[in-house]
């Protein structure tokens, strides 16, 4: 017990030790912002400060961690960019009309080196062999693509 006295500095630095491995575990941030509490305790420790001195800025540094860092730490690990994947990475991208298209019957388009079933998006607009489209939904194994208008022509020429 004389060694521990002596020695107030280790038994912080152990308990941050465990408070940063149970926060690997749970990944929840409170651990770890309980941890840095902790190591504040351990440098008054160090110093030599009373006991008293050394829990009440331990907790005075974990409750600041807590509510002034967390939040914006947890905001941004939780507001990344989305992931899209499958065939909705698809929406956006240009293809080429590899048949006629038209509201009354559906196409082929080249689109990412694959040729896929098309259809027009809106029922008024015939698509061109060769135009360029670009992809506004896909459901299920289809295609809704609009023709792109290139700059200097005229909806005539394309169609």
């Amino acid at each position: 017990m004389d060694w521990l006295g002596d020695h107030q500095w280790a038994a912080w630095l152990a308990l941050a030790a465990a408070l940063g491995v149970g926060e690997m575990f749970s990944l929840d941030l409170i651990l770890g912002m309980l941890a840095v509490g902790a190591l504040v305790g351990m440098v008054a420790g160090a110093l030599a400060a009373p006991v008293v001195l050394q829990v009440l800025l331990a907790v005075a540094a974990a409750a600041a961690t807590l509510t002034l860092l967390r939040p914006s730490l947890v905001h941004r690990l939780h507001d990344g960019p989305g992931l899209t994947t499958g065939h909705q990475k698809l929406v956006g991208s240009q293809g080429i009309a590899v048949t006629r298209l038209t509201a009354a019957t559906s196409g082929q388009i080249r689109l990412e080196g694959e040729i896929w079933t098309a259809k027009p998006y809106d029922d008024t607009t015939p698509i061109a062999e060769g135009q360029t489209v670009e992809v506004f939904e896909i459901r299920g194994a289809t295609a809704y693509v609009h023709p792109l208008t290139l700059p200097g022509s005229t909806p005539e020429e394309i169609a």
